[in-house]
């Protein structure tokens, strides 16, 4: 599957518009299955505030996009995609067991399955359908 770059360039339109301090520095994208992209900034705090894919998630649900395709995650300050961290890929996978994330992969952006980043995942059994 390509790269949608359109999500890609939302996240770094935010990342690079609303980044501030060591509060928030990292945005993400996600495309609903209905087309809208939903975008959403994370919250650093030294209890381990949420990731920047969980605030889009939560943000997508507030909107009514209950049905997530893809999603990606760009530092601010240039730092470009951003691989999700393990709860990330973890709660990605409960939620939308079939949604692709956008990586880097060596300076060349991929569009991979939730399920090859996360292989031998854990089965939240009492929350898949």
């Amino acid at each position: 599957m390509t790269v949608d770059r359109e999500l890609v360039e939302a996240a770094a339109r935010v990342a690079a518009e609303h980044s501030r301090g060591d509060e928030h520095t990292v945005a993400a994208a996600a495309r609903a299955r209905d087309g809208r992209i939903v975008t959403a900034m994370n919250v650093h705090h030294f209890t381990g505030g949420p990731c920047a894919e969980l605030a889009v998630m939560g943000a997508a649900a507030a909107q009514g996009a209950h049905d997530l395709d893809m999603v990606v995650a760009v530092g601010g300050g240039e730092r470009g995609v951003m691989s999700p961290c393990g709860r990330c890929r973890q709660v990605l996978f409960d939620y939308f067991p079939s949604i692709r994330v956008i990586v880097d992969m060596g300076g060349t952006l991929r569009s991979v399955p939730v399920t090859e980043l996360l292989p031998g995942a854990y089965i939240w059994s009492d929350h898949q359908s």
